[in-house]
């Protein structure tokens, strides 16, 4: 590490990065890891001439070679997708708009997230599992053989699960295994096809209370609720896990990891984690500018959700700028200091952002929604569907009507200071030099009602300045040579 901070320019040119290769998949076993054949089904009844082929970075090396497959089986063009511009788990229908492609084939892992645009096909990887060792597993963690489980998976471990239901099964009578679906189209083992549909809604719960979210759907056994059962997941620690355990967090969770093929219950941390959301809450509860920033431009009513929380921002008295920067990172947000929290409209298994290397808080939706709608109060539910919120979803709750009077002022957990929501409501964008009459807060001092723009003003750097006119024309000359850490003409120190 401490070589790339080097003062020796070459140093840093050579630098050796330790980076993990794959090898390619041998070209007679593409059609078992990547379903050419169903591939080129999908193509051909539709008639599809521009195909975007979207994979994620660690498949990008077989990118080149199942494209080749299909254009020699099909009529179609294929473009391949890298690099996505948000998180590779959803579809990126944006880009394969720019190539003007007729449908899209999805590789790999994916969050499931319902899109509008494009017809769609996944073909997710077939990773492997060890069934055996999976079944002790599970058998260690639930020796109660009646107890009421739920089976969840990541979906590159589809493959596997009917013959690890064969096997836990007959001992196991109130075992339930969920299903992959999108849009109401049920999922195959290796794949699933989603067609184009206008308004296709989030179903809800049903008399026989089946389940259906994040794209998997289940119903457990003896008219119970999913909160009265026991949740097993096969798959690596990572956003899908964390975003199950979230959402049914009272819940017993215990996971099968397949890379190392132990198993252990996951509970545990759910309690502290939910703590530190709520402390995000409170932050948002006392900014006074939100940047919302958009993490998507494929899931479904993303624009929907943009709306309602400029809305509910609005009526808390708050002002919000809208940021698309594509995948975010620290040095991006650190751009925007007047910003006094971040709230990220992404799919959910991107919307729970760890945020402690961030200067200001990343919120979700949901819990933007608690710090500034009165009419939505913690409890233990916790939403990161953003769909789920949208008026006619199980998880709406209207907003708070504006009051002419405001309302009593609560305490900041955070500060110890009094606030009010709606202090902001109808105060001016800037207040004039002089005036007579100057807004106050609970505080006895004088309320900041200035915006981003303003903040600007007051900063010691505020961007490069054009200087038209002033800048005299001269002739284009060599520049230096080298690089930045050390040119050339400048010797070494």
């Amino acid at each position: 590490m401490a070589d790339a901070f080097s003062s020796s320019s070459e140093t840093a040119i050579q630098r050796l990065v330790d980076v993990t290769a794959r090898t390619n998949t041998p070209v007679e076993k593409l059609q078992e890891s990547y379903q050419i054949r169903e591939t080129c089904d999908f193509i051909s009844e539709r008639h599809f001439e521009k195909v975007a082929l979207q994979f994620p970075d660690e498949l990008l090396m077989d990118s080149v070679a199942i494209a080749q497959e299909i254009e020699r089986n099909t009529k179609a063009k294929g473009f391949i997708l890298g690099d996505t511009s948000y998180g590779s788990c959803c579809v990126d229908e944006v880009a394969a708009e720019h190539v003007g492609a007729d449908c899209i084939v999805h590789y790999g892992g994916t969050c499931l997230s319902p899109s509008r645009r494009l017809p769609l096909m996944y073909v997710f990887e077939k990773k492997p599992v060890n069934l055996r060792a999976c079944a002790a597993a599970f058998k260690e963690l639930h020796p109660d053989t009646q107890a009421h489980v739920v089976l969840l998976y990541d979906v590159n471990y589809a493959h596997a699960i009917p013959d690890l239901l064969a096997l836990l099964s007959p001992d196991y009578p109130n075992l339930v295994s969920s299903e992959l679906v999108v849009e109401g189209e049920l999922c195959q083992p290796h794949s699933c096809i989603k067609r184009r549909q206008e308004d296709a809604g989030l179903p809800e719960q049903d008399a026989t209370r089946v389940v259906y979210q994040f794209g998997r759907r289940f119903a457990p056994k003896g008219g119970r609720s999913v909160a009265d059962c026991g949740l097993f997941y096969v798959g690596q620690e990572g956003a899908t896990l964390r975003n199950f355990m979230m959402t049914w967090n009272r819940c017993s969770f215990c996971s099968f990891d397949p890379k190392t093929s132990t198993g252990r219950a996951e509970s545990a941390g759910v309690n502290r984690t939910l703590m530190k959301r709520y402390y995000a809450i409170e932050r948002a509860k006392d900014a006074s500018v939100v940047g919302i920033l958009v993490g998507t431009l494929g899931v479904a009513d993303y624009l929907s959700i943009i709306e309602r929380l400029k809305e509910t921002i609005r009526r808390a008295g708050k002002k919000s700028y809208m940021f698309a920067m594509g995948k975010l990172n620290v040095p991006k947000l650190a751009n925007f200091l007047e910003i006094d929290i971040f709230v990220l409209v992404a799919c959910p298994e991107n919307s729970l952002l760890d945020s402690a290397d961030f200067y200001k808080p990343v919120v979700t939706p949901f819990e933007m929604e608690v710090a500034c709608n009165r009419n939505r109060e913690w409890s233990e539910e916790y939403v990161t569907d953003f769909r789920c919120l949208l008026p006619g979803r199980q998880s709406h709750v209207p907003l708070a009507e504006d009051e002419e009077g405001g309302e009593e002022p609560d305490v900041s957990l955070i500060t110890g200071a009094l606030r009010s929501r709606n202090l902001l409501l109808g105060a001016p964008e800037e207040s004039p030099c002089g005036t007579s009459v100057v807004l106050r807060n609970q505080t006895m001092t004088v309320a900041d009602t200035n915006s981003a723009a303003s903040f600007l003003s007051h900063r010691s750097w505020q961007g490069l300045e054009q200087k038209l006119g002033e800048t005299p024309v001269v002739k284009a000359g060599s520049g230096r040579k080298g690089i930045a850490i050390a040119y050339e003409e400048e010797g070494t120190s």
